[in-house]
């Protein structure tokens, strides 16, 4: 199904100038990879300190614009760059999974939210992950299917955020999105363990 992970590869090809000079001056992949964790709780801690203020909310586009960019940019230099690690794979996995938790869970904070849509998303994201993740142990290619993976997360969630930045009203949109969300990302379980299952089956 359609995912805004399909655009990954221009993005990569944008941002290939940027890595190559980064991996020149010795920037490795594992210290983006950790960049973009502490941008992540960075930018939830802002919102858990200041729920009521739209300020934090108009920051959460931005933020999750940058994770994506430094994620894109630790997958290249590990790639390209001969960087490539376990470690670097255990901090790619685990970094995802904690960078969504801090920057997602302190929106059931922000009025009008219904807190357990909240919860239930940043459990079925980490379900999703792990599910794409438990595809290899099976014997197939790290799943990425949609619709609702961590690039189409990051662009709800973005607009959710600039939405309510800019001022508009909270209300029962908010949970009527949030819901449609929390569908999305069981269908997307679904497509990746189809998916593992179907490519470890062909193998």
């Amino acid at each position: 199904m359609a995912s805004v992970y399909d655009l990954k590869p221009r993005f990569q090809a944008l941002l290939r100038p940027l890595v190559n000079t980064l991996a020149a001056r010795g920037v490795t992949a594992n210290q983006v990879t950790v960049a973009a964790v502490v941008l992540s709780l960075g930018g939830g801690g802002l919102i858990a300190w200041r729920p009521f203020e739209t300020w934090p909310l108009l920051l959460l586009p931005l933020v999750l614009l940058l994770r994506m960019g430094l994620n894109a940019i630790d997958g290249m230099l590990a790639r390209e760059h001969g960087q490539q690690s376990k470690l670097g794979a255990i901090l790619n996995e685990l970094g995802d999974v904690l960078s969504d938790t801090a920057l997602y869970l302190p929106l059931a904070w922000v009025p009008m939210v219904y807190v357990p849509l909240i919860e239930g998303i940043v459990v079925l994201a980490v379900v999703s992950e792990m599910t794409g993740v438990l595809a290899v142990q099976i014997g197939a290619r790290r799943q990425y299917q949609g619709p609702m993976g961590k690039s189409d997360r990051a662009l709800w969630f973005g607009a959710l955020g600039l939405a309510l930045g800019l001022g508009v009203a909270p209300g029962n949109w908010i949970n009527w999105g949030l819901g449609a969300m929390l569908a999305l990302l069981v269908l997307t379980i679904v497509n990746r363990a189809r998916g593992a299952l179907r490519e470890a089956g062909a193998a």
